[in-house]
């Protein structure tokens, strides 16, 4: 970007920073919460493919996700269904959800979030996964209810059992950083 087109209201391809997540999924920040003065926030999460988050349940906020590229699964409350590049996804507060990569290619979500605050939620996940660090597994679940994220860990391993996959917060300690 050139001094010209430099300004607190752009945020350009080059802009963003990010890291991993747990599963696979990647977070890059696009437009943090203070900058719309805590209105809402915007993440593009990568997804490898086979990868997933766990079913969880914001208490706090609204998500709507947009699929960038390739296919997204998702499960909200009784529904599951997949969302092709182009679709938008309601996850409302207080009703359970997840979602996962189930192609052979990797995926993009942009996500919308109001009000704003989850960003902060993946920003220190995003810190302790890069620690590698296997206590930091207690200090994540500490950051969930923080943040008002509530995880059954039956649910979980459950989910984990269905999909194929071995622990998903121990998977993402594995995959590197994305962006």
């Amino acid at each position: 970007m050139t001094a010209e087109t430099r300004s607190q209201y752009l945020i350009g391809p080059g802009d963003a920073r990010g890291g991993t997540l747990f599963g696979g999924i990647g977070t890059v920040f696009k437009v943090d919460g203070a900058l719309t003065g805590g209105t809402l926030a915007i993440v593009e999460h990568p997804v490898a493919a086979g990868m997933a988050a766990a079913p969880h349940t914001h208490t706090k906020e609204d998500e709507l996700s947009y699929v960038l590229e390739g296919a997204i699964r998702v499960w909200i409350g009784t529904d599951e269904f997949t969302t092709p590049a182009g679709s938008y996804v309601y996850k409302p507060r207080n009703i359970e959800h997840a979602f996962w990569n189930p192609g052979p290619a990797p995926a993009r979500l942009l996500e919308i979030i109001w009000p704003a605050g989850l960003e902060d939620f993946f920003r220190r996940m995003t810190e302790l996964v890069a620690r590698r660090d296997p206590s930091a597994e207690s200090l994540m679940r500490e950051v969930g209810r923080a943040h008002g994220i509530v995880m059954d860990a039956n649910k979980r391993l459950e989910f984990e059992k269905r999909l194929g996959i071995d622990g998903l917060a121990r998977r993402a300690s594995d995959q590197g950083p994305r962006s």
